[in-house]
């Protein structure tokens, strides 16, 4: 099932227009909302059409592809569940017949992250967090990479989202923090065997990201958060998109099986 199309895009805020992905093609799972949408409208804002990837909530991808939309950006709607290995590949040759047979860049932002403690975890409940977390991951890229479009229409950039819970885990996500750390090292395996492609893969780890009723939800870790960073605030979805941006675009066209970490210097506080 796929949404409406969009048309051509900017929007507001720090990098908007600046042109570094005019002409290129992203697929960003995950995209209805939170992260994946602030990753989104980052690419539109940059000139690439972008395919919003979301598994149930239309209405929310829709609103997405209409902000782009009304900034001049290209973009549509498309549904996959991503735990089934066939819809990851649906889902990409989708991406790039909407682009004309062009998909340069893939962004798998798409996953979970329950809080559980791991004594009484089952492998029922390990087994959702993979399979969304990382078995998606790997098909994503795996159709990604072996699609091949037009001249110059093949992907050459993908970029997973990591945690700084990859190496720093979390009490009650231990689930969640193995999913990362695969995904970071998926990442590194993937440039080794994609790079002599013309294909770079990298990740981006951030850290605590603001979204809408979280210091209502959690009042005391926003709170120690902010006492802790050395920014003093928590992350926005865009501060992620803008890294995804970089990694897409020519600037870091020599970078591959990095892991950018966007934390806001939290990971280099003191843990003694």
């Amino acid at each position: 099932m796929t949404g409406a199309t969009g048309v051509t895009g900017a929007t507001d805020g720090p990098g908007a227009g600046n042109g570094l992905l005019e002409g290129q093609v992203a697929l960003i799972t995950g995209a209805s909302g939170g992260l994946g949408r602030g990753i989104a409208l980052r690419f539109a804002a940059a000139g690439a059409a972008v395919a919003v990837h979301f598994r149930t909530n239309a209405e929310a991808a829709g609103e997405v592809v209409t902000r782009i939309a009304d900034s001049g950006g290209r973009a549509v709607a498309l549904r996959a569940d991503l735990t089934v290995e066939s819809e990851c590949h649906r889902l990409v040759r989708e991406a790039a017949d909407w682009g004309g047979g062009v998909l340069t860049a893939l962004v798998n932002n798409a996953g979970v992250q329950p809080v559980q403690e791991l004594p009484g975890m089952t492998v029922a409940d390990w087994r959702a967090v993979a399979d969304t977390n990382v078995s998606s991951v790997f098909a994503c890229t795996q159709a990604a990479a072996e699609w091949k479009g037009g001249p110059g229409g093949g992907v050459r950039s993908i970029t997973h989202i990591a945690s700084i819970e990859a190496t720093h885990p979390a009490p009650h996500h231990a689930h969640y923090s193995a999913a990362k750390a695969a995904v970071v090292m998926h990442a590194r395996s993937a440039a080794l065997e994609y790079g002599p492609y013309g294909i770079r893969v990298n990740t981006v780890s951030p850290g605590l990201i603001d979204r809408e009723g979280l210091a209502q939800a959690w009042p005391e870790g926003v709170r120690r958060w902010q006492q802790a960073v050395p920014t003093g605030r928590l992350g926005r979805p865009e501060d992620v998109g803008d890294a995804c941006v970089f990694l897409a675009s020519p600037m870091a066209s020599w970078i591959t099986g990095h892991d950018l970490v966007v934390d806001g210097g939290i990971s280099a506080r003191p843990t003694w």
